[in-house]
């Protein structure tokens, strides 16, 4: 089953494989025009518009490339896509309503012996060996004027540490966490990266670079997310240049597809994995693999679990975790009025109704993942409308558009809340200051930016040294300071009764208990 579906991702999808490194071999005339029919019934035969003025290696990557779609199947994602079904019954009416208490936790008021059960629980799963940690970092840092992968982003930080590096120090301390309550050694949590293809070198040399950051390079697996061609307005698959299809990735929803085509979960099963957490890479304060979090939707025995932060208020644009017609999902900002945006919660008329916003930080029980074939093929493809460079197949020029004139297809990893049932997901409600600070802006916005990010994590080390009666002292005001507490030193805020009775000069790291 498992070969056959491979076979049909590789078929349909998606490969992420990129034109350059394929052998310099030209394709038998018999394979190129197979191809070629397939591309013209769909109505695409363009795409070899300059195929047969190319060189031996850009026959070979562009041939590698166009093999690897199915040119009808992308039609039909693309159709779909900008004409999306209706619903059977065109008088039905949408129906939002928060996840029911059975669904959900909050930290904020959850009793002090539940969040320790949880967490124990959640040790005890680490040590066994069966929590995997699946990190979305495909996107590129352009927005903060860098080329890199986002995860290799220093935000200033006195250690000057990447994301990469914080989130891996993170899992070595859950590691080192998990060994010293259970008395064992060498417990591992498999760290899967999951890239986009102008991501995936920089991201492994990064890692080979600075040594995976002390973690045993055997548990950590960088692989790459899939890729669908660009589109124009006209429904065409788009050329970047005479032997290169404009590309994309597919969405951190692809995450589905590539955990099955890269192996990933071969690996997980190999492993015994039962538990795996999710994340994207540009949150500076994720809890990565939390034991809180594992504990909390084992216990559930839920296929998804989620982590959500109290909306700010009414009008903050985020998406939102909440029943739609009884099923779980994620609605956007711009998809709910302003009345409903703004409902109060009728039991505490203090907080909003729906007030659960999107983090993308999701729990997945393997059992679940063992399914994706059953549901992959259910998930939409939406459209995001971009200027795309192309070649003009006429002409044979490049031209840079000044406005939109394709589009490109991504999936959203929510997008498959709603194909389950409501007592199989779970949701948690977090701090946000001590777990989300998302890094999306370019330095100096004043919102979501590095500077946001840094002093996100510098206020929380502060708060960890007040609360063990530690005192920090600056003489820059409170809220442009603060201390940063390496991962290798405390995961959580646990650990640090040695800074009981120091006093320490802020700003400030502590890399050691000394």
């Amino acid at each position: 089953m498992a070969s056959t579906f491979n076979t049909l991702l590789d078929k349909l999808h998606l490969s992420s494989k990129d034109d350059e490194g394929v052998s310099a071999k030209e394709p038998a005339g018999e394979e190129v025009n197979e191809l070629k029919g397939k591309y013209t019934k769909a109505g695409q035969e363009h795409v070899f518009a300059f195929y047969d003025g190319l060189s031996v290696p850009e026959k070979a990557g562009l041939f590698e490339r166009l093999k690897s779609f199915d040119p009808e199947y992308i039609n039909q994602i693309t159709h779909k896509a900008l004409h999306p079904p209706r619903s059977a019954d065109k008088n039905e009416e949408t129906k939002l309503d928060p996840l029911p208490d059975s669904a959900t936790a909050s930290i904020l008021d959850s009793k002090d012996e539940d969040i320790q059960s949880w967490y124990t629980s959640g040790l005890e799963l680490v040590s066994k060996g069966q929590v995997a940690v699946v990190l979305m970092a495909g996107g590129q840092g352009t927005r903060l004027g860098s080329s890199d992968p986002k995860g290799c982003f220093d935000i200033g930080l006195p250690s000057q540490k990447s994301l990469f590096q914080i989130q891996a120090e993170r899992i070595w301390k859950v590691q080192q966490l998990a060994e010293k309550e259970s008395g064992k050694k060498d417990i591992a949590i498999p760290w899967y990266v999951m890239t986009s293809g102008p991501t995936r070198r920089p991201t492994e040399k990064f890692f080979e670079d600075h040594s995976y950051f002390g973690l045993n390079k055997d548990n950590v697996s960088i692989f790459e997310q899939g890729v669908l061609p660009c589109i124009s307005n006209e429904g065409k698959i788009l050329l970047e240049s005479k032997a290169k299809v404009a590309v994309a990735p597919d969405g951190n929803g692809g995450i589905y597809q590539a955990l099955i085509s890269s192996n990933v979960r071969t690996d997980m099963r190999k492993r015994g994995i039962q538990h795996i957490h999710a994340y994207c890479v540009d949150n500076c304060l994720v809890k990565v693999a939390d034991p809180v979090f594992v504990g909390f939707a084992a216990a559930k025995d839920v296929d998804i679990a989620t982590k959500v932060v109290r909306k700010r208020n009414a009008q903050e644009p985020v998406g939102l975790i909440l029943q739609k017609n009884a099923k779980p999902d994620v609605v956007e900002y711009s998809e709910i009025d302003n009345a409903t945006a703004e409902a109060k919660d009728p039991s505490k008329l203090d907080l909003l109704k729906f007030r659960a916003a999107n983090i993308v930080n999701h729990y997945y029980s393997f059992l679940f993942l063992e399914t994706i074939e059953d549901w992959v093929h259910k998930l939409p493809h939406h459209v995001a409308r971009k200027k795309i460079p192309y070649i003009d197949i006429e002409k044979g020029e490049t031209i840079k558009p000044d406005k939109p004139n394709g589009i490109k297809l991504e999936q959203f990893v929510f997008d498959v809340f709603p194909l389950i049932s409501l007592d199989k997901f779970a949701c948690m409600e977090v701090k946000r200051e001590e777990e989300f600070s998302p890094l999306k802006n370019a330095k100096g916005t004043g919102e979501d930016d590095p500077d946001t990010s840094k002093q996100d994590i510098l206020n929380q080390g502060r708060r960890w040294v007040d609360n063990v009666g530690g005192i920090v002292e600056s003489e820059a005001p409170i809220e442009e300071t603060g201390v940063e507490i390496s991962p290798l030193v405390s995961y959580g805020g646990e650990g640090l009764e040695f800074l009981q009775t120091r006093t320490i000069k802020a700003p400030a790291v502590i890399e050691k208990e000394d």
